[in-house]
């Protein structure tokens, strides 16, 4: 049976208070890196934080913008993912042209985990931790202990063409009240989830995946939520950025270019300006009318 695609999945386990996620995605996956020519290393990487972004924005109850970051000085100097609340994502990576195969921690070198929150309404929230560990899942679990002070464990998995994440968190007190009980199921859960193969993780729907893990357990599984790629970018973000640039400058280059043009950095798709839309960008009425 084949696994589920381009979807995020909750489930609880009955007369306990642990919960999960799982994520798959292919064609979505695929599709956010299509306008990019990424080495292999590179796309299974990038997939290990699209897969960890859509589980953590599935933890948070909040609408807005999640934004996951590893930025080190190796060289693979970034890997982004920003995942809105309503389960779409776009994705991005910088590294040089000379990166190898090589453990995650080597190839960012000294590097750091930027979790952002930017919710439509309260406050921005950021989160920093190192990336210490040699794997991205083991880096997350540290800043659930650290920042979030919940127990979380993460099984992620990526072959270039798919990527997949399983997620299990210890909530707080509610079925389980004694501190023993509560470890004991912990620990079992998670000792279980430990046995999980990639392959399993990459291969299998989701029911047949729990199954397989927690056949002795009692799962309640709710429904999907199909995660899909989707740019944010547009025209009208693009004349705002040049509004902030200096007008002589912008004035220049379209004087000796004909026009000046942006590129999204998440699908390269490029925006361009001629001097007629320059003239209503810092005449600020671009706001107002449509810029060709």
């Amino acid at each position: 049976m084949s696994r589920s695609d381009n979807a995020v999945q909750r489930f609880l386990f009955e007369n306990t208070d642990i919960r999960g996620e799982l994520v798959s995605l292919n064609n979505s996956y695929v599709e956010a890196l299509v306008a990019h020519e990424y080495p292999e290393v590179v796309r299974h990487f990038l997939g290990e934080l699209v897969a960890s972004a859509v589980l953590l924005s599935s933890t948070l109850k909040f609408e807005g913008l999640l934004t996951l970051q590893a930025r080190g000085d190796g060289p693979l100097s970034l890997l982004m993912v920003e995942c809105t609340d309503k389960k779409s994502f776009r994705a991005v990576a910088q590294f040089r042209e000379d990166i190898t195969e090589a453990p995650l921690q080597t190839l960012l070198g000294k590097s750091s985990l930027l979790i952002t929150v930017d919710p439509v309404k309260g406050k921005r929230y950021q989160g920093i931790v190192p990336l210490e560990k040699e794997t991205l899942a083991a880096s997350l679990e540290d800043y659930f202990a650290q920042s979030v002070q919940l127990q979380t464990r993460l099984w992620l998995a990526c072959d270039g063409q798919s990527c997949t994440g399983l997620l299990l968190q210890a909530l707080p007190a509610s079925a389980e009240l004694s501190a023993e009980a509560r470890s004991e199921s912990w620990n079992r859960m998670t000792a279980l989830a430990e046995t999980v193969q990639d392959s399993e993780l990459l291969d299998l729907d989701h029911e047949t995946l729990l199954v397989r893990l927690f056949h002795e357990e009692t799962v309640r599984i709710f429904d999907q939520e199909p995660v899909r790629f989707a740019c944010t970018c547009s025209r009208e973000r693009s004349a705002r950025i040049i509004s902030t640039l200096d007008r002589k400058e912008v004035e220049s280059i379209v004087e000796e270019e004909g026009q000046v043009a942006l590129d999204c950095q998440f699908c390269n798709h490029q925006y361009a300006f001629g001097k007629e839309d320059i003239d209503m960008i810092f005449n600020k009425s671009f706001n107002n009318k449509t810029i060709h």
